[in-house]
């Protein structure tokens, strides 16, 4: 799982991805450079070796489950997984934008360590980790599937 945090906002997006899309995160993140371009990589490669910028992702919408994306690259919108768009957003050092009605139905608050739902004003990476952690131990894929016979 993937876990956006709402810029100056107290709401997470948690989306599920695959194995592979999580470790082309982690890797992005951690600044791993594989000895030869991995999909993402060579992406992000290619844009720029045809002169053309990845401007920004936004995640679009959520249905059945599913969230959409699109790659904004010099102003026109390539439909994209969402897990594939982060990948390559971290890689290319664009932002990720995420639309209000999808954060409104998949958006999930996070207590503070006070109790509190407010948030608070800077947080340590290693207490967001830990706090991550904990939301982990108590979540499941079945928290977030919305529609279906089963979730109106």
């Amino acid at each position: 799982m993937v876990l956006l945090r709402e810029v100056g906002g107290a709401r997470y997006l948690p989306i599920w991805i695959g194995a592979g899309e999580a470790s082309a995160i982690a890797n992005a993140q951690e600044g791993v450079v594989p000895p030869r371009p991995l999909t993402h990589d060579l992406i992000v490669d290619l844009l720029s070796g045809l002169g053309h910028t990845l401007s920004e992702v936004h995640i679009t919408e959520l249905s059945g489950g599913t969230f959409y994306a699109v790659l904004v690259i010099d102003g026109v919108e390539i439909s994209s997984r969402s897990s594939d768009a982060i990948a390559i957003a971290l890689r290319a050092g664009c932002e990720i934008y995420c639309a209000e009605d999808v954060l409104d139905e998949a958006g999930v608050l996070m207590p503070e360590e006070d109790g509190t739902d407010e948030p608070e004003e800077t947080l340590d990476s290693d207490t967001e980790v830990a706090k991550f952690r904990e939301f982990l131990d108590q979540v499941n894929p079945d928290d977030f599937v919305t529609g279906g016979p089963d979730h109106p």
